[in-house]
């Protein structure tokens, strides 16, 4: 039986491990704040710290003879956590730290686009002052801007024109205060159309394809609302979008394929984990949005219930870069809802009691993945970000859609979620969306 430690504590992680203990994994987990699932999954073989306090991590894989780490989260990996581990002779599932410079610098990720020419770029230009700033803005019209710190941001750091800036002096003040905080900054072009976010397995060279998941970062129904990390999220029994299509799949993924080989030219490393692909189908193509190192919360929750492969095989692959296109999915619709405290992100409840009825969720078919809770005494609590992912499973779209919201009616505490993700009233909007850019 293979050793795997997880490093990581949120939703993402619990399903992370799932899919290696349903893979014959014995499972150990290092994560800064205890996640229950992940505790019942390793059977209590945890340590709870700092998860970038690599001497720690090293010290219990070593004592526990771990085969191989698989890091969840950004923040370890984008300050060196494999450089770390893998020194000491522990194989990572995840990018060295010049490689996840593709999260970590924004600045790095769009210079590298434009160097190795990659189709999906979009026009951008980075600052560290308000030097050239007006004429820049000015140039590519305040309507087209979008202001993006450099560095990881939680996914709360960037901001629109016409989403939260409303005219040159708010995008200027922006920008003003990032450079108060002594960071760098990119403006780009906005782009309009439909996200998607393409999941895959890397092992540098080859980059293989998980089903296509589409988002929603809005706190409230109809994407009204203060962003999020995300509010849930759904994919099709195709593993395409109504409104995305092989070709696109193609594009994107040919891109993605490129960016690994251009990692390995520009900074010597190879590329291996994890890479998201946070794309947008535009009137101009298929756009890249941004990359992160890793799976997404909630994403990853849309594909590694469905792989049929085996998970700890592809991990090994990775590390081995001897990764094969046989990797296999269940042509299944997932749809995931986040319960998250109410007041959340604004002024979340803490501390409120959740209960989760199991026998009537295993009944229904539903799965839930623990994310910010806490457990005291077996009871649950919640934090002040997301508590937990409700998923459905089935053959198509409206019937996973059912499960999941049937899954929620079994979760009892001072929670909210967004009715409307995987609604067929809602991918109607989306595909209705996209038509009238395509027709521009």
């Amino acid at each position: 039986m293979v050793n795997c430690l997880i490093v990581g504590h949120g939703a993402r992680e619990h399903v992370i491990g799932e899919s290696l203990v349903q893979s014959g994994a014995n499972l150990f987990a290092f994560m800064s704040f205890k996640n229950a699932g992940l505790e019942d999954l390793s059977k209590g073989k945890i340590k709870i710290h700092s998860e970038t306090d690599f001497k720690e991590i090293i010290e219990f894989a070593k004592d526990k003879k771990i085969d191989f780490a698989v890091i969840g989260p950004e923040a370890p990996l984008c300050v060196g956590i494999v450089d770390a581990l893998e020194k000491s002779n522990i194989p990572c599932i995840g990018p060295k730290i010049e490689a996840a410079q593709l999260e970590g610098s924004k600045i790095f990720t769009r210079n590298l686009l434009r160097k190795y020419k990659i189709p999906s770029n979009i026009e951008s230009e980075s600052f560290n002052s308000m030097d050239g700033l007006k004429s820049y803005i000015k140039d590519l019209g305040k309507e087209n801007i979008v202001v993006k710190p450099d560095g990881l941001t939680g996914g709360k750091g960037v901001k629109v024109y016409g989403d939260h800036l409303f005219s040159i002096q708010d995008i200027l003040d922006y920008c003003q205060e990032i450079i108060d905080q002594k960071s760098p900054f990119i403006l780009e072009e906005k782009c309009n159309g439909e996200e998607f976010t393409l999941q895959t397995f890397v092992d540098g060279t080859n980059v293989i394809r998980t089903p296509l998941v589409q988002d929603h970062k809005r706190a409230y129904e109809n994407d009204e609302g203060p962003n999020t990390g995300g509010m849930g999220s759904y994919s099709m029994e195709d593993h395409l979008m109504p409104f995305i299509d092989k070709n696109d799949v193609e594009m994107a993924l040919e891109d993605m394929t490129k960016v690994v080989a251009a990692v390995k030219a520009e900074t010597g490393v190879e590329y291996k984990g994890f890479l998201y692909g946070q794309y947008m189908k535009t009137s101009k193509g298929i756009k890249l949005i941004e990359f992160n190192a890793r799976f997404g919360d909630p994403e990853a929750m849309n594909v590694l219930p469905l792989l049929k492969s085996n998970f700890v095989d592809i991990c090994q692959g990775i590390i081995d870069g001897k990764l094969t296109n046989n990797v296999e999915f269940e042509k299944k619709a997932t749809v995931c809802k986040y319960l998250a405290p109410e007041g959340y992100p604004v002024s979340p409840k803490k501390d409120e009691l959740v209960k989760i009825d199991v026998n009537k969720m295993e009944k229904i078919g539903a799965k839930y993945y623990y994310a910010s809770v806490y457990r005291d005494n077996d009871k649950i609590y919640t934090t002040t970000s997301r508590a937990i992912g409700v998923l459905g499973i089935a053959e198509n779209l409206e019937k996973a859609e059912k499960i999941a919201e049937q899954g929620v009616s079994c979760v009892e505490g001072k929670l909210f979620h967004r009715k409307d993700v995987g609604t067929q009233q809602l991918l109607q909007k989306r595909i209705e969306h996209m038509n009238s850019i395509l027709k521009k």
